[in-house]
């Protein structure tokens, strides 16, 4: 009996891992994870159509580690719950931790952006309690305000430029995105620094924040 219902346990744990097998279904849950949107917006930013979009996020559905709604026209899809967004964080710690291709990847990558040396998060909580730093929220406004750090601004990357006027001349200006591996940080560092602004990035994104509060309690 013990047999049988271990079986049947691991056959249902297979079924996130047959899900998660996709990179594609990963990007998609990672997207999701900084907050909710249409299927339209899913297949712009991942440049897949929306046929395949809609395919992985039924699977995704069905495994129920995302939910949807409508919104009008638009059918808006988010993650399930937050330890999904959680696991997400694990995973890319793990991956980089065991998978020495990751490793590389990441680290061409910093090669390719000097400006991507990033700024520990230690570090920036404390310089914007001092009042020494200014962060920049650099993803689209909905997932600001879906959730962001706080005391951050919200300025998306492509209106920064607009902004660089309105930016204080006294203060350091701090970067974030949606993580490790996105690169719209860098991008923004890169447009303020070419502006002259005294500019760094954050790698952290804002469930990497959580969890660091969470350990800090």
């Amino acid at each position: 009996m013990e047999r049988v219902w271990k079986d049947q346990l691991y056959q249902e744990f297979a079924r996130i891992g047959k899900c998660l097998s996709s990179p594609k279904r990963l990007e998609l849950l990672d997207l999701l994870s900084q907050g909710p949107k249409s299927v339209d917006q899913l297949a712009k930013t991942t440049g897949m159509s929306v046929a395949n979009v809609s395919q992985h996020l039924q699977t995704l559905h069905e495994s129920r580690l995302v939910r949807s709604h409508k919104q009008g026209n638009f059918v808006i899809y988010g993650i399930a719950e937050s330890s999904v967004a959680d696991f997400m964080v694990s995973l890319h710690r793990l991956s980089e931790k065991q998978l020495v291709e990751v490793q590389k990847l990441k680290s061409d990558i910093l090669q390719a952006h000097v400006s991507m040396e990033p700024i520990a998060l230690e570090e920036l909580l404390e310089r914007m309690e001092k009042g020494e730093v200014l962060l920049l929220d650099v993803r689209p406004e909905e997932e600001y305000l879906a959730g962001h750090i706080p005391g951050a601004i919200s300025v998306p990357i492509e209106e920064l430029e607009e902004h660089l006027a309105s930016l204080p001349a006294d203060k350091e200006i701090v970067a974030y995105c949606r993580g490790p591996y996105c690169l719209m940080s860098a991008q923004a560092v890169e447009i303020l620094k070419s502006k002259g602004i005294k500019a760094s990035r954050l790698e952290e994104g804002v469930h990497e924040w959580k969890r660091y509060a969470e350990f800090k309690q």
